[in-house]
């Protein structure tokens, strides 16, 4: 069943005197991020240096339905897509969005025809939709995260696990802070970044679920060991190596996968975006709540709050991911966050251009930022 969210949220707490500062008649910004799971639609306007949501939208759309297998996108997947866009496209004339980015990744990247469909989109709703690379993908996860990042340690691993692809950046958050940290209005360098292509739509078609509990377990280590080949890190992650197992980083996971885990952990009978935004766990804590969602079949993960029907089939191979990336980056703390690319989008969107100066030290090498 599809779902969709609306609502009034600030991004980031703020002062009164940023909210003073805060004008009815600012502009309205819009960010939608078309995935291979999910529609998503934000509008917000400038708040000092975050924003404050007027609305929002989200549907499972499932445009990357059954690509695993035929390595196309289906007619009954576009055209859902193509119905969740044109509410998109209609809320952001209804809001007059002055400035608005809309973006593809992982199923348009790996469609035969993800470009064709594009093409379809943009007729279809108006919208300036564009395919970006699973580097950028990875920038913009990073971006819209800043405010969870924890100054006090020395580097962080960001974990986006879409439908499709999962992206993961490392972050040097040691440098960040010698040159201001959050307050600077910065970004933290990127020393490495990569691009998995798993998510929890592809790794669930891989594999399917058998029936029982002794073969439900077998499988799902299955996935997990699977999931961990597929990790390849860059040069530049593994020299951050020594930061991790000396203790000094800790993850954010800005994916449904990981607020869903969240919510389980909580035991929330409903999801509460207040009370999972935002939230630090301990990763044994993560990885009891994968346990629990494991030893349930589809039903039983169905009648979790924070998971439904919708999720039920999907959330497992999200869960072999996330427990993948703990077990290869040991870390005990994770950051929760309920975001992802549409806040990075809106925070460049709304980013005062500033000149660039000159730079030491060498330039991004492939797998490097």
């Amino acid at each position: 069943m599809a779902k969709d969210v609306a609502g009034d949220a600030p991004a980031r707490p703020r002062s009164n005197k940023s909210r003073r500062r805060r004008g009815g008649g600012d502009a309205v910004f819009g960010a939608i991020d078309l995935g291979t799971n999910n529609c998503r639609m934000l509008m917000a306007r400038r708040a000092g240096r975050s924003f404050r949501v007027v609305d929002a939208y989200s549907r499972i759309v499932r445009l990357g339905e059954g690509l695993t297998h035929s390595g196309a996108l289906s007619e009954p997947a576009m055209d859902r897509a193509i119905e969740a866009l044109k509410v998109c496209s209609d809320r952001l004339a209804k809001r007059r969005a002055s400035k608005i980015r809309a973006i593809a990744t992982e199923a348009c990247r790996a469609a035969a025809n993800g470009e064709a469909f594009l093409e379809r989109a943009r007729e279809a709703t108006g919208l300036p939709l564009e395919l970006i690379s699973a580097e950028e993908e990875a920038r913009l996860a990073v971006q819209g995260s800043l405010d969870l990042l924890d100054e006090g340690l020395d580097a962080a691993l960001v974990i986006d696990i879409g439908g499709g692809s999962t992206e993961l950046c490392w972050v040097d958050l040691a440098e960040w802070r010698r040159r201001g940290g959050f307050e600077s209005g910065g970004r933290p360098p990127m020393r490495a970044w990569s691009s998995m292509p798993l998510g929890v739509v592809t790794l669930s078609e891989r594999f399917d679920e058998p029936d029982g509990d002794e073969a439900r377990a077998a499988w799902y280590a299955e996935m997990k060991a699977f999931a961990a080949k597929a990790l390849k890190p860059p040069r530049g992650a593994r020299r951050m190596r020594p930061v991790f197992d000396e203790g000094r980083a800790h993850l954010v996971g800005t994916s449904g996968t990981v607020t869903s885990v969240a919510g389980v952990h909580l035991n929330l009978s409903r999801y509460v975006r207040d009370k999972v935004d935002g939230l630090w766990m301990t990763t044994a804590e993560a990885r009891a709540a994968c346990a629990r969602l494991a030893a349930a079949d589809a039903k039983g993960r169905a009648k979790e709050g924070c998971i439904g029907e919708d999720r039920a089939d999907l959330v497992l191979a999200g869960c072999a991911i996330y427990e993948a990336v703990m077990d290869a980056w040991p870390s005990e703390k994770v950051r929760i966050g309920d975001r992802g690319l549409r806040e990075g989008m809106l925070l460049n969107l709304m980013r005062k251009k500033r000149r660039r100066g000159r730079r030491g030290g060498r330039g991004p090498q492939k797998g490097e930022a």
